[in-house]
């Protein structure tokens, strides 16, 4: 991989759940830059650019959630794979929903992995850790 950094789009509406990810982003030495954004519409507004935003450059890891207002996390994993110019775009769902559904239609949509977030133990520390290595050794779509 180029040595360009990664930044980290973080679609979460969970507030507390933001400040663990950025916990354990910290104490596993993670500097990334971390964009945050509470919803699925907010996190395509991040991605394209729109409403003032800058759009988050590449290359970028989206970090989702899917039980979220407004838009959630399918819902915006559709819109992303359904926009020619993000379709691309490398996806983690991090949920609670251990849901058979919800993993199958994710998967559906070509996400990277999903992994359940087991309120932030040891597992979810080496969670991110793996996530991390990831993102260290692929090589991203432009």
């Amino acid at each position: 991989m180029s040595d360009r950094t990664v930044t980290i789009l973080l679609v979460e509406d969970d507030k507390v759940d933001v400040m663990a990810m950025k916990r354990a982003f910290r104490d596993l030495k993670i500097a990334n830059p971390v964009v945050t954004a509470k919803d699925g519409f907010e996190a395509l507004q991040h991605l394209r650019g729109e409403a003032g935003l800058n759009p988050v450059p590449r290359p970028h890891l989206v970090l989702l959630d899917l039980n979220m207002p407004r838009m959630g996390g399918l819902e915006f994993l559709e819109e992303l794979r359904n926009d020619p110019s993000l379709a691309q775009t490398l996806v983690f769902v991090m949920t609670t929903s251990s849901a058979e559904e919800d993993r199958m239609r994710a998967y559906a949509m070509n996400v990277a992995g999903y992994v359940l977030k087991h309120r932030f133990g040891q597992s979810f520390l080496e969670a991110v850790a793996m996530l991390e290595h990831y993102w260290r050794v692929i090589e991203f779509p432009t």
